[in-house]
């Protein structure tokens, strides 16, 4: 089976185009594999709280030796890598707000981003002293942007800090499969937008055939 985290960061929780595109990715796959278990985990209703002092402290103390406040710091960071860790395709619905993540996704980036959980580092070690904890698993972003263009060759690729931004993180602990399928002219409201929309979900569906295929062959 395939372990699906199914991960929404809208602020609506109505007229959201990332959450209806991420609803349609779960939706077909669990139609073509209706056995597949879904971890669901929405941090734009629900953001994770903000690192903070006392959680670095913690996430750089050696396990054994946390104090009680301590794990209680990171109790909420160790659920969110657990879910990440049972995962084998994370699906991910990321608007882009000014030309960046929303708050919710960054705060859950910054909460499974755990040295000795996600990644390693030894001082000593030869040449890179960081390395990556986690392999295997897939990385599906819908995003939604208000103007045109974010896409790599497109007039405002350079100030899209939402898919680069997920790509580095993912990478940094060891995910390098990932896809990105994205809405545009939001803002503009018109016919371009709807076009945007139903030209994004067939790209999904074929995305979906195309995944659920080869998990059933692997």
């Amino acid at each position: 089976m395939t372990t699906i985290l199914h991960i929404d960061s809208s602020a609506r929780a109505g007229r959201s185009h990332t959450r209806r595109l991420s609803a349609r990715f779960v939706q077909g796959w669990l139609a073509r594999r209706p056995r597949d278990p879904v971890i669901r985990r929405d941090v734009g209703l629900e953001p994770p709280p903000a690192v903070t002092e006392a959680w670095i402290a913690a996430a750089f103390t050696k396990p054994e030796r946390r104090t009680e406040p301590m794990r209680a710091a990171l109790a909420l960071s160790d659920a969110l890598v657990d879910e990440l860790e049972r995962a084998d395709l994370i699906v991910a619905g990321v608007p882009m707000y000014n030309f960046g993540l929303p708050a919710g996704m960054k705060a859950w980036v910054d909460n499974i981003v755990r040295v000795g959980r996600t990644f390693g580092f030894d001082r000593s070690r030869q040449g890179e002293p960081y390395w990556p904890m986690l392999s295997g698993k897939r990385l599906v972003t819908l995003g939604a942007r208000g103007d045109w263009g974010y896409d790599p060759g497109g007039r405002l690729s350079g100030l899209n800090h939402v898919e680069p931004h997920l790509e580095t993180v993912f990478r940094y602990i060891g995910i390098t499969d990932t896809v990105s399928i994205a809405v545009e002219y939001d803002e503009f409201a018109d016919e371009r937008v709807e076009q945007s929309l139903q030209a994004a979900e067939v790209e999904i569906d074929r995305l979906v055939a195309r995944m659920t295929e080869e998990a059933q062959a692997a």
